[in-house]
C-alpha cells in the first residue's frame, strides 16, 4: 500500500498458522460504507453489501503491461474510495486475477474488499488447484465468495466448495450463468441445491429474470449478483446520444450509467450488480448509483418504457 512499509499480501502471509486454525481473521475487517451508500443484506445474515460492485472481465485483462496495471489500480482505488466492496473475477478472465492482486497491494481501503471469484474447469480435481492459484493471485488466504462459473461441472465443484466452506477457505458459495443462457438449469439448482449466492444477467432490456429467477431467489433466501448490466457497452451504444428523461433527477440519475444501474439495484431481490470499466471517470459515474433515491415499482416500469420508446 502507498505510504506504508508493508503490503497487504505480506501481512496476510504473516498471519500464519493462527489464521489457518481459524483463531485470527483471514481478511481485513470490512470498512464501513459511506453513511449514504445503498446497501443490501446478504439473506440469512446481518452482513450488508453496497449494491454497486465491480466486475473485471476484459477490463482487467492487461497482462504484464505496467502502465495499464497502474491504470487499473487507479480504477480499483476509485471504487473503494466511493464505497465499493464486491470485486468479482474468474480464471476465465485471462490475467485479471493477477492484475487485481497487483492492485490490492498498492491501494488504500482494501479492508472494504468482498472478494468473489469462480472455479471454471470441467475437472473437479483441477478445480482445487485452480482455486488455490486464484487465492495466490489475489494475495488472499480465503475468498468471501466462490462460484461455479457458468455451471461447468457444478455437481463436482459444489462438493468441493462445501468442503472448502466447512474448512474456512471460503465464506459463501454460489453458481453463475450469463448471456441469459441456461436459466432453466439454474432455476432447478436454485430449487434443489444449498447455495448462498446466484449470479445471472439482468438489465433494463434483458428482463427475463424478473419472471422466475428473481422471485425464486427472494423465496429461497439467495443473494443475487447481476452481471452484464450494460450488455457489454451495448446499452451505451444504443442510448448515449439520447436524452435522459426529464424525471431522471427524481431518482438522482445524472447520466445513463446511473439510470441503467439504478434500474437493476432497485429490484428488491437484487443484492449487487458488477459493472466493469477500465476508466476512473466511468467508475465515478457507476458509483454515483450507490447513493441517492431509488425508483419505486411504478418508476421502474416507466424507466423500461422510456428506454423501449427510444
Amino acid at each position: 500500500m502507498q505510504g506504508r512499509d508493508y503490503s497487504r499480501r505480506s501481512v496476510l502471509a504473516g498471519i500464519g498458522g493462527a489464521a489457518l486454525a481459524g483463531s485470527f481473521p483471514l481478511r481485513f475487517p470490512r470498512a464501513a460504507a459511506p453513511e449514504n451508500a445503498i446497501t443490501r443484506a446478504i439473506p440469512g445474515t446481518e452482513e450488508r453489501l453496497p449494491v454497486i460492485g465491480m466486475g473485471s472481465w476484459i477490463t482487467f485483462n492487461v497482462g504484464d503491461n505496467e502502465a495499464l496495471r497502474q491504470d487499473r489500480t487507479a480504477v480499483l482505488q476509485s471504487f473503494f474510495d466511493r464505497g465499493g466492496a464486491m470485486v468479482d473475477s474468474s480464471p476465465m478472465y485471462g490475467s485479471s486475477p493477477e492484475v487485481i492482486g497487483y492492485a490490492l497491494q498498492r491501494i488504500e481501503n482494501v479492508g472494504a474488499l468482498f472478494s468473489a471469484s469462480k472455479v471454471w474447469t470441467p475437472l473437479q480435481a483441477a478445480g482445487v488447484e485452480q482455486m488455490a492459484e486464484s487465492r495466490d493471485a489475489w494475495g488472499l488466504r480465503r475468498f468471501d465468495l466462490m462460484q461455479v462459473h457458468n455451471l461447468l461441472n457444478w455437481k463436482g465443484h459444489l462438493e468441493t466448495l462445501r468442503r472448502d466452506k466447512a474448512e474456512g477457505r471460503i465464506r459463501y458459495i454460489g453458481i453463475t450463468t450469463s448471456h441469459g443462457r441456461r436459466h432453466e438449469e439454474m432455476e432447478e439448482l436454485m430449487r434443489t441445491e444449498e447455495l448462498d449466492f446466484v449470479q445471472f444477467t439482468y438489465n433494463v432490456l434483458d428482463r427475463e429474470a424478473e419472471e422466475r429467477l428473481l422471485p425464486l431467489a427472494a423465496d429461497k433466501g439467495l443473494a443475487v449478483i447481476v452481471n452484464r448490466p450494460f450488455r457489454r457497452k451495448e446499452l451505451f451504444r444504443l442510448y448515449q446520444d439520447q436524452p435522459l428523461p426529464d424525471w431522471a433527477g427524481e431518482i438522482d440519475c445524472a447520466n445513463w450509467a446511473q439510470f441503467f444501474l439504478k434500474f437493476i439495484v432497485s429490484h428488491p431481490a437484487v443484492t449487487c450488480t458488477i459493472p466493469a470499466t477500465s476508466q476512473v471517470e466511468h467508475m465515478r459515474e457507476n458509483m454515483g448509483a450507490l447513493t441517492g433515491r431509488l425508483p419505486d415499482a411504478a418508476q421502474r416500469q416507466e424507466m423500461a418504457r422510456y428506454v423501449e420508446s427510444l
